[in-house]
């Protein structure tokens, strides 16, 4: 077998633009972005179809893989697969929904054991912050996660509870001495009524009002403004933070802000009553919010989309009763985040330029992914094939996810990944797993 591989695109997204190119790979990495026509040299030559544009491999920092611990909700082997079956070749792992949450060193390290030898893409890890563990996050900074994730109200998890505006701060003292990022489900929980049982999805949006999210990222803000520490907002759903977070960055706060593909593409008006695959924390919001979503996003007031995401088994939903009280907030979507996002956002004028840049390229930058999220010499060669014309229709039942649940289920969406690449080579679904566990060091 040639030591090269030589793979030629008409489309694909170098620099931050669309062009063709002919890009070279060895030994795992991008070695030349020569032009189309360039010379094989005796390198193996791939070629890919007028319909399919070359994007770098997606790199998703926002996914609960459940493993250990709520393996019957999601694991390793079936997160990876459906990553990689989505065009995403980095996952970072979020420290709660296992058991244990990684809030230890030895956490991690177990986490690491079980995941061990089942990736089909590469994959990271986020450590956890709860009260009481501000000693153990040097340790696990050490240990190579990648930052933290904490709550400002309860997880939903008993093994995963929320910091107190005191704790916040003195994990975000720690977390700034050392360099890392601390990312923030924000959300206050005395804004917070008790969800109504019932089915009406009306009820429970106005159980978490925008308010919660806007007075907790104040806190966010004013809290990293004092510690001098870098954060990152998780999944905001209320547009009318946005004001907020763009004042912080005027007045120097390190701080970035994600949002997901439900967020886009969804709107409270249209879910129908006892709808439970729709529901999470922050909650879809009405039309009008998202499109001021979309506006934030494309102004660069919103840094990234990741998808959030968090499945559960079936019985967790209650599609039975469609009662939002009793069922599990979270959304199954990471197979099929680039194709909502790209479907959503052409409509919008987004470009594929676009896409790579908030799907890639900003969550490796903001994560200190080195080496992932854009084709560059030097950069790993990890390529998404992506077919943006073709249109497909969900079937939850065909996903890789290991629960048939989610809301894009019967949904026509454009455009399908035809392959993925890490580090110069087709991932094989079918075969032997390829991915690495990343350290924050190895970046």
């Amino acid at each position: 077998m040639a030591a090269e591989t030589l793979l030629r695109a008409v489309r694909a997204v170098v620099d931050g633009r669309e062009t063709s190119v002919a890009v070279r790979v060895r030994g795992g990495v991008v070695v030349e972005l020569a032009s189309y026509d360039a010379p094989a040299l005796g390198a193996r030559e791939v070629t890919l179809a007028d319909d399919e544009v070359l994007l770098p491999g997606l790199v998703d920092t926002h996914v609960h893989v459940n493993e250990p611990g709520r393996t019957e909700w999601e694991g390793f082997a079936s997160a990876t697969r459906a990553a990689a079956a989505g065009g995403v070749t980095t996952i970072l792992d979020m420290p709660l929904n296992s058991i244990p949450p990684t809030t230890s060193v030895a956490a991690l390290e177990a986490k690491r054991d079980v995941a061990r030898d089942q990736v089909h893409v590469d994959v990271g890890f986020w450590g956890g912050a709860v009260p009481g563990n501000v000693p153990d996050l040097a340790a696990l900074h050490d240990s190579g996660v990648f930052g933290f994730k904490c709550f400002l109200l309860d997880s939903g998890v008993e093994e995963f509870p929320a910091l107190s505006a005191d704790d916040f701060a003195d994990a975000m003292t720690e977390v700034a001495r050392l360099g890392s990022l601390m990312l923030v489900h924000a959300e206050e929980a005395d804004l917070i009524a008790d969800c109504p049982h019932g089915t009406p999805y009306s009820a429970f949006l106005e159980s978490r009002p925008d308010a919660a999210e806007e007075r907790a990222i104040g806190l966010v803000v004013d809290t990293a403004r004092a510690t001098g520490g870098r954060v990152h907002v998780v999944h905001l759903s209320a547009s009318g933070a946005v004001p907020t977070l763009r004042a912080a960055r005027a007045d120097g706060v390190d701080v970035s802000v994600e949002t997901c593909p439900h967020y886009l593409y969804f709107d409270a008006e249209s879910i129908a009553d006892g709808a439970t695959e729709h529901k999470c924390c922050p909650p879809i919001r009405g039309e009008a919010n998202r499109e001021a979503l979309w506006a934030a996003l494309v102004q660069g007031d919103v840094d990234l989309v990741v998808t959030d995401h968090s499945p559960c088994i079936p019985e967790l939903k209650h599609a039975d009763s469609g009662d939002f009280a009793d069922a599990w907030g979270g959304i199954a979507s990471l197979q099929v985040g680039l194709p909502v996002v790209w479907t959503a956002g052409r409509e919008r004028g987004a470009s594929l330029v676009d896409v790579a840049r908030w799907m890639a390229t900003a969550p490796a930058r903001r994560a200190r992914l080195g080496g992932k999220g854009e084709i560059a010499v030097g950069a790993d060669a990890d390529f998404c094939v992506f077919a943006p014309e073709v249109q497909q229709v969900v079937d939850a039942a065909a996903l890789h996810h290991k629960n048939a649940v989610t809301p894009y289920s019967g949904r026509t969406l454009t455009g399908t990944v035809r392959q993925t690449w890490l580090r110069g080579v087709p991932i094989d679904l079918a075969g032997a797993p390829r991915g690495r566990l990343l350290k924050r060091d190895d970046s």
